[in-house]
């Protein structure tokens, strides 16, 4: 999810927080940020905290339980290669990450920027794209580049400029790029899609990619959102011809509305994040108060197999990730909408963490059962943004490995090979933004590909490498291509 939800929509109360952590002034002043900010707002505004959080993070950072400010700290078997620092052309909140050949393309609220990554010590800028849109969620595939825009604009140029949803012209969807010259990436089409594309998700074919369009919040008052909105949008975008891309269909995925809300819990109103698995038919969706496992077998026609919930523990379905053999999806919560201070020990294990589920049964009897949950066992300070965010497994053969971003958590590598006994086994993380007040800051994505970690920080472009036993067999495995979101074999 953005680091906030969406401004123009609906507020989720944090009352979840309150009655957790007893830090209820804190979390209510952290509130507003809650909100997806326009992409022409300093996405680094700090947001203001009470003084007694500033006082426990000047406390904690005196006695050695936390870094200092923008301290840099890691575990033994964790190296820090390398830090681009964003360029001046785009200041807007860095986002996702995909990766083909020795290129990696990094999202931003204001664009994205192609990396060549080929070596990953000295890692190098080849060109930047302006083209703003929340929250430019990104993909490759071939020579096309996609990315999501969820908020409104004038129009679907990278020149349009901020627009309410309110008006009928306003325009958000999918941005098609043809990246056949990396150097000059050029700009063919662009669909709109209902409620915007807040992310997307390929399902790859020879002649034509699926694109599911994750949106959610519909709302009376905006034309192109209108209630209910329990589905997906499926744009279909073939290879040859990208600018014929279009809107395939509209695939409703809770005709029951789904979960309904609570005082801790975001009702659902469509999708926030899909993850494919094509190699399988499955596919994975975390989906704001749902957790679904789905049948792509026919990418245009997804069906759902299974649904779950967890009222108890889980305020937003956020994303999603299969192990290596497809019987356990890894769903996150993202408690607090990514701007708020929640792993520290008020808030516990269980809450803003990530869930553990096993895929039983076969064809269409297959189901999601629950396992575990796992968090970082390292706690943050009351100033620092930090739950459970995007991340990719390490393809170690016989192992369930992950390295995930958690904000200003930083990157956590841990393991679920025991689905009941999840645990950490290598970090990164720098201090704290800002001592003194909450502000946004952290890792938004870290992925595993061809043998290092890349982080798409608020602070730019951080290469690590990890160097552990447990680890060491994934280098063997070398990706042409890499979208998170739809998970390869890893062969």
């Amino acid at each position: 999810m953005t680091p906030f939800h969406r401004a123009r929509r609906r507020r989720r109360g944090l009352g979840v927080l309150a009655a957790l952590t007893g830090l209820l002034a804190t979390l209510l002043l952290a509130g507003p940020a809650a909100a997806t900010p326009d992409p022409d707002r300093d996405p680094t505004a700090r947001t203001e905290t009470s003084e007694d959080a500033g006082a426990r993070t000047r406390a904690a950072i005196a006695d050695g339980e936390i870094p200092g400010v923008d301290e840099i700290v890691h575990s033994d078997n964790i190296t820090p290669l390398a830090n681009i620092p964003r360029e001046d052309g785009l200041t807007g909140t860095n986002s996702d990450i995909a990766f083909q050949g020795r290129y990696a393309f990094a999202g931003n609220y204001d664009g994205f920027v192609v990396y060549d990554i080929s070596r990953p010590r000295s890692p190098r800028i080849v060109s930047q794209v302006l083209c703003p849109g929340a929250q430019n969620d990104i993909s490759v595939s071939g020579d096309l580049l996609f990315l999501s825009v969820d908020s409104s604009r004038s129009d679907d140029s990278c020149s349009s400029e901020a627009q309410p949803a309110t008006e009928a012209d306003s325009w958000e969807g999918i941005r098609v790029f043809d990246i056949s010259d990396v150097r000059n990436p050029r700009y063919v089409s662009a669909v709109e899609t209902a409620c915007g594309s807040h992310t997307h998700t390929l399902v790859p074919e020879r002649r034509n990619v699926y694109v599911y369009v994750s949106s959610y919040s519909p709302d009376a008052s905006f034309p192109d959102c209108q209630p209910p909105h329990d589905g997906i949008s499926i744009v279909k975008v073939p290879r040859n011809a990208p600018e014929r891309a279009a809107l395939s269909s509209f695939e409703v995925l809770f005709p029951d509305g789904g979960f309904p809300g609570d005082d801790d819990g975001s009702a659902t109103t469509g999708c926030h994040d899909i993850t494919a698995y094509p190699a399988l038919d499955l596919a994975a969706g975390a989906c704001m108060g749902d957790g679904i496992l789905l049948d792509i077998s026919r990418p245009e026609a997804p069906r759902v197999l299974d649904r779950v919930q967890d009222a108890e523990h889980f305020a937003f379905w956020h994303s999603a990730t299969f192990s290596q053999d497809g019987r356990k999806v890894v769903f996150t919560d993202e408690l607090g909408g990514g701007g708020a201070p929640t792993c520290n020990a008020t808030i516990g294990d269980e809450f803003g963490a990530n869930g553990i589920y096993h895929v039983r049964g076969r064809g269409d009897d297959r189901r999601l059962e629950f396992q575990s949950y796992y968090k970082i066992p390292r706690h943050q300070a009351d100033t620092e943004n930090c739950v459970a965010h995007n991340g990719s497994l390490i393809p170690v053969p016989g192992r369930d490995i992950m390295v995930q971003a958690w904000y200003q958590g930083g990157v956590s590598v841990w393991e679920f090979t025991d689905s009941d006994n999840p645990r950490e086994i290598g970090y990164f993380e720098r201090g704290p933004v800002n001592g003194d007040e909450l502000a946004f800051g952290g890792a938004w994505s870290a992925y595993y590909y061809n043998g290092h970690v890349y982080s798409n920080d608020q602070k730019g472009l951080d290469v690590l490498r990890i160097d552990d036993r447990r680890t060491d067999p994934a280098r063997w495995v070398r990706l042409p291509e890499l979208n998170v979101q739809t998970q390869p074999t890893y062969r």
